[in-house]
């Protein structure tokens, strides 16, 4: 029971922290649709269970021991943002409104699922939490099931956060009101994942 209790704290903690992952989440939500954002969401849910894959698999332990592999992986992942961020700054918008009603499904959608997917597959950040959560807080006598319940739990844990904030910035009224600096907003959000990218890269250099 405290094993469960600590896994439940520490992954309500970790996931409602800004990092790459509500950036993308509320940038899409706003920008595009309700559902790009949730579908966003639905991809971060999915990446989460890369860390928690290789880390069962024992490749976590692997990361954690090796400084050149984990420097390679926030190398990956700083790119990654830093790609995401000056597609953002390059982003260009027609100078008439958006129309209310979102976009067709299709490829929008897949767009959406795969940026919320690479977004947190390849964030440092995410791999730090999982692996020390199933290293340092279960137990290794704990069975598989329960670790992979732990895995459900955490991904299931991004989905429903990331699918709030997806229905928070797609509201009618605040959406209304924001998109008036719509450019401004990929701006601001190309800024942000440009300056975690540069961490990320500083950190993984300096190694």
């Amino acid at each position: 029971m405290q094993e469960l209790l600590a896994v439940v704290t520490i992954t309500s903690l970790a996931v409602i922290s800004p990092g790459p992952d509500f950036a993308m989440v509320s940038r899409n939500s706003l920008l595009q649709s309700r559902r790009a954002g949730v579908l966003t969401a639905l991809g971060i849910a999915l990446g989460v269970w890369v860390h928690v894959g290789y880390t069962l698999l024992g490749v976590g332990l692997v990361i954690r021991e090796s400084l050149q592999l984990y420097a390679a992986l926030k190398l990956l992942g700083a790119l990654y943002l830093l790609w995401l961020g000056i597609k953002l700054l390059r982003a260009r918008h027609d100078d008439e409104p958006l129309p209310a009603a979102p976009p067709p499904a299709g490829n929008g959608d897949l767009a959406a699922l795969r940026t919320g997917f690479l977004t947190n597959a390849l964030n440092p950040k995410c791999t730090v939490f999982v692996v020390s959560l199933f290293l340092q807080v279960v137990g290794p006598g704990t069975a598989l099931q329960t670790k992979l319940g732990y895995g459900a739990f955490v991904s299931g844990a991004h989905l429903l956060w990331f699918a709030l904030v997806a229905l928070l910035f797609s509201q009618g009224a605040v959406r209304a009101r924001l998109l008036r600096w719509r450019r401004g907003i990929d701006r601001a959000f190309g800024t942000l994942l440009i300056g975690f990218g540069a961490l990320l890269a500083g950190s993984a250099l300096r190694r």
